[in-house]
């Protein structure tokens, strides 16, 4: 979409709201393709439009009125939220990255822009996981998935259960089509990932099957037990993914933490250590294993695969959820 008026207009010309103006800019500037990277722009451009208006922000409306201290304040408010545990650094420096990304589109020019994202948030992100994943233990996520249906909360419980069976991201939990799923899990003993994957990565263009076992069957059923009347995910029909995420997900952070489980993410990363141990036979890097050393091929052979099954285009992310190859 063209400039609504002239380029020193509202939102530089991009049209009344922050929300509409930031993606219809990175579409201009991507000419109309690149769906995924505008996709994964636009949802953490969303993320900065919200705490623009949150309580936290600055209320702003235009982006005629952010400047560098704008972005410098929103980079203190990240780093707050790592501390926190909401969120990892890499979240938080591809947020900052995309604002500057969409600043860039919507100005025109390189003015307004926090140059090192991680000098911004003051730490760096690591590639290479250095300690070992929580929730690796079934009883321990027992404990978990109890502690939360005690608390009245069954969809937090089928979440945990999905991460850890099925080593989805946390979105995907919570935007899977779960009568699909079951379909597919009776038809063809596999299921494939594809409701609320990263950008663009999605439909039978990039295929995400998981082998079916007794305990992803369990999370399915489990899942479709508490999933709300008229709803095929775990979002009731009158809620959006922002008010499930804000107000039930964050609810829950202190359960977790109090069974000592930093995040979801960790469930995904002790998925990927299970898989590494059936693929191999060996326990994966960060549990000692040294399959690297014994036999390199067969490695690689696992994190190819385990790649794919996280939703993953390179192999080399899969050392931050596994350990490195050393």
């Amino acid at each position: 979409m063209a400039l609504v008026g002239r380029r020193d207009g509202r939102n530089f010309g991009y049209g009344r709201q922050l929300s509409y103006a930031g993606p219809q800019a990175l579409k201009d500037i991507f000419g109309g393709g690149h769906y995924g990277t505008v996709k994964a722009h636009s949802d953490r451009w969303q993320a900065f439009v919200r705490w623009c208006r949150s309580q936290d922000g600055p209320g702003i409306n235009d982006a005629r009125q952010i400047d560098r201290q704008t972005l410098l304040e929103y980079a203190g408010y990240l780093r707050q939220q790592v501390d926190q545990g909401a969120i990892g650094i890499a979240t938080a420096q591809n947020r900052l990255s995309s604002v500057n990304r969409t600043m860039v589109a919507l100005r025109g020019d390189q003015y307004v822009k926090v140059p090192s994202p991680s000098k911004a948030l003051g730490m760096q992100r690591t590639s290479v996981r250095r300690s070992v994943p929580q929730g690796q233990d079934r009883e321990h996520v027992k404990r978990i998935v109890n502690a939360l249906c005690d608390h009245q909360m069954p969809r937090l419980a089928a979440i945990v259960q999905l991460a850890r069976a099925t080593g989805m991201r946390l979105r995907e939990t919570i935007l899977a089509d779960l009568p699909r799923l079951k379909r597919e899990a009776e038809q063809f003993g596999k299921i494939n990932i594809q409701d609320g994957t990263k950008g663009g990565r999605s439909g039978a263009s990039a295929p995400r099957w998981i082998t079916v076992d007794d305990l992803i069957r369990d999370a399915l059923r489990f899942a479709e037990q508490v999933s709300l009347d008229g709803s095929c995910n775990l979002i009731a029909p009158d809620e959006s993914y922002l008010d499930f995420l804000q107000g039930i997900v964050r609810s829950a952070r202190d359960i977790l933490h109090q069974h000592n489980l930093k995040g979801f993410h960790e469930l995904r990363a002790a998925y990927a250590c299970e898989r590494y141990e059936q693929i191999t036979h060996h326990p994966a890097p960060i549990n000692g294993g040294n399959c690297y050393q014994l036999d390199r091929h067969l490695d690689q052979e696992a994190r190819v695969q385990i790649s794919y099954e996280l939703g993953h285009g390179r192999i080399d992310v899969v050392s931050a959820y596994i350990g490195g190859q050393a």
